[in-house]
């Protein structure tokens, strides 16, 4: 008896006929000798409809109060699910994520698993019962407080309670097939991956891709959970992310996919002084201000003396931090030196991701000929061992995206299908 855990996002419990279809899916797996574990996400939209009306009340919410508050969009999906096996004929048990063992860290808002104990979900497994977790939240043991554990949370509950369980497989399930070399809704040419190395996955998702979460996918890769990515909406077995020792015999895409993001800020530092502390203390107070950076660029210097010599430093970062970051540089340009700040909105992030650009030469030719037959721009340059990313002007991106996916030999004759057409 394999023990299965499935996680159905907002798109697939978006309404009545959408909860008992899951409720189908379910209980068929479990008909098919599997004991089953699931977690829900809130029902569509619900969790910015509930942060709606907190802003509606007051322009600054308490953290504790508003995880009180969203925390209750995933219990509402997790007791309508319970309530449709049960009028299916199956037998299911519903669990907060406290009830379900989820112990966190103290931060609100964005909580990170300190420990799971699913001791309750045992239970329920043993006793021949489905169990249904809300996901997205759990307690901390010191304060007694609900947390929520920030976006993509239910995908982190669901792979962290694989780990905890020892599952044989936790299955993600969305409005798409699986795992695609791009998103599908902006190239309809992308193409279902059948295998994805967790490495790859971990880029892409890093880079922008929707499909699973960053934390969810780290965690997965620390625990070696295997991933499937599969659509609420078909029969499609979707997309395996295979982790640890359980894909040394698999050969390695040299390249696995395209991801774009158009959710960051480009930050000039324009004349910091060529000294060396200087970018320390850039980053020092970028790192105060709660930001996480993502690709940093300096050019080299200009000047004649040792002591007039300045550069610029140009940094990308997630568009809602630009402005603390901002606040924070302009409160400090005395100390820093610098001349001034440019701050641009307007740009997109295109990734190239594929564990086999250890081993193949040729790749960053091909993205580069790709774009400048597309006659786009770079603005910025990265990379790491499995990943190429550039920052171009916005209105360029999805170009971009397109002109590098057919470079590389990435499309498909046979259109995507979105099912359901909200994401995840």
């Amino acid at each position: 008896m394999a023990l299965i855990v499935q996680k159905f996002g907002g798109s697939s419990v978006g309404d009545a006929d959408k909860i008992k279809h899951v409720a189908k899916r379910v209980i068929e797996t479990q008909k098919a000798g599997n004991q089953v574990v699931v977690v829900v996400s809130a029902m569509g939209d619900t969790t910015d409809e509930l942060m709606d009306l907190a802003n509606q009340v007051t322009d600054n919410p308490s953290p504790r109060e508003l995880d009180m508050l969203l925390t209750a969009g995933e219990r509402i999906s997790m007791a309508l699910l319970a309530l449709a096996i049960n009028a299916a004929g199956a037998q299911s048990r519903s669990f907060t994520g406290s009830q379900a063992g989820i112990v966190t860290d103290s931060k609100h808002g964005n909580a990170r698993i300190a420990e799971v104990t699913p001791d309750r979900i045992r239970e329920a497994l043993d006793e021949g019962d489905i169990a249904i977790v809300a996901g997205f939240q759990g307690f901390n043991r010191e304060t007694r407080d609900i947390t929520t554990l920030g976006r993509g949370g239910s995908d982190t509950t669901a792979v962290a309670l694989a780990a905890a369980l020892n599952a044989d497989v936790c299955e993600i399930y969305s409005d798409v097939d699986g795992v695609y070399t791009a998103d599908p809704r902006q190239i309809p040419a992308a193409r279902k991956l059948d295998y994805i190395d967790v490495e790859s996955m971990l880029e892409l998702a890093a880079a922008g891709a929707k499909i699973l979460h960053i934390r969810a996918v780290e965690f997965a890769r620390r625990h070696n959970v295997d991933l499937r990515v599969r659509s609420t909406f078909s029969t499609d077995p979707g997309t395996r992310v295979i982790s640890g020792n359980r894909g040394e015999n698999m050969e390695e895409s040299v390249v696995s996919g395209v991801a774009t993001d158009k959710s960051q800020t480009k930050i000039i530092v324009v004349g910091i002084p060529d000294l060396p502390g200087k970018a320390a203390e850039l980053f020092n107070i970028v790192a105060e201000a709660g930001a996480n950076i993502d690709m940093i660029v300096q050019n080299t210097a200009t000047g004649v003396d040792v002591d007039d010599k300045v550069s610029d430093i140009s940094f990308t970062l997630p568009k809602g931090d630009s402005a603390k970051v901002v606040a924070a540089l302009e409160a400090n340009q005395a100390k820093i030196g610098y001349r001034e700040l440019e701050v641009d909105h307007e740009i997109g992030k295109i990734s190239v991701v594929g564990a086999g650009m250890r081993t193949h030469s040729g790749v960053s030719a091909t993205l580069f000929n790709a774009l400048a037959k597309a006659g786009i721009n770079i603005e910025m340059i990265s990379t790491s061992e499995i990943r190429i990313s550039v920052v171009t002007d916005i209105t360029e991106a999805d170009d971009a995206a397109r002109a590098i996916h057919t470079a590389f030999g990435l499309d498909s004759e046979i259109e995507a299908v979105v099912y359901a057409g909200t994401g995840r």
